[in-house]
């Protein structure tokens, strides 16, 4: 993931090019577009950053916050099982929580995002800086997006919401 500028005097990274929520929020309204979120890594802070932008409430249906496994069971529909199985930091599960957003709040489109924030791995060995996204969108494949971010908790956290930003506006730039 490119990035560009220097660094917030908390640590946090530059905005990566291509999240600008400005855009993504502008892009889906010209379309008539609808967005929601799905977040677990993130836990609320992509659709708190789209909606930091005036004019939102036309585009932005929701964003459901999923941490626990239950909570992506039951708000999301993602399967037990599969969590149960694999844990929530795979492609599988990204997708999942994706289409799952996009269901409950009846949008276009929905982005996902879970991963492993830190420090170290988490409880399956899953590296710190794990992180998988995906986007669901109507009438389309979903698509998902592994990256491996460093930097610690408030890098990787911040990089993740930059890139499901990312990944909505180069899909509504198609």
């Amino acid at each position: 993931m490119s990035e560009r500028g220097t660094p917030g005097p908390d640590g946090t990274p530059p905005a990566a090019e291509g999240s600008d929520p400005v855009e993504v929020i502008r892009q889906a309204g010209a379309r008539g577009l609808t967005l929601a979120t799905a977040e677990s890594l993130t836990a609320g802070a992509v659709v708190a950053r789209l909606v930091d932008v005036p004019g939102a409430s036309a585009v932005i249906a929701g964003g459901a916050a999923c941490y626990s496994l239950e909570a992506k069971t039951r708000v999301l529909g993602v399967d037990a099982a599969l969590l149960a199985a694999t844990g929530a930091v795979t492609a599988e599960v990204a997708a999942a929580m994706a289409e799952g957003a996009r269901s409950l709040y009846g949008t276009d489109l929905a982005v996902s995002t879970t991963g492993v924030a830190g420090p170290g791995p988490d409880e399956r060995g899953i590296a710190e800086g794990t992180v998988v996204l995906a986007l669901a969108r109507r009438d389309r494949p979903t698509r998902t997006r592994e990256l491996r971010l460093s930097g610690g908790r408030a890098r990787i956290r911040a990089s993740t919401v930059d890139a499901a930003i990312q990944m909505l506006s180069a899909a509504l730039s198609e």
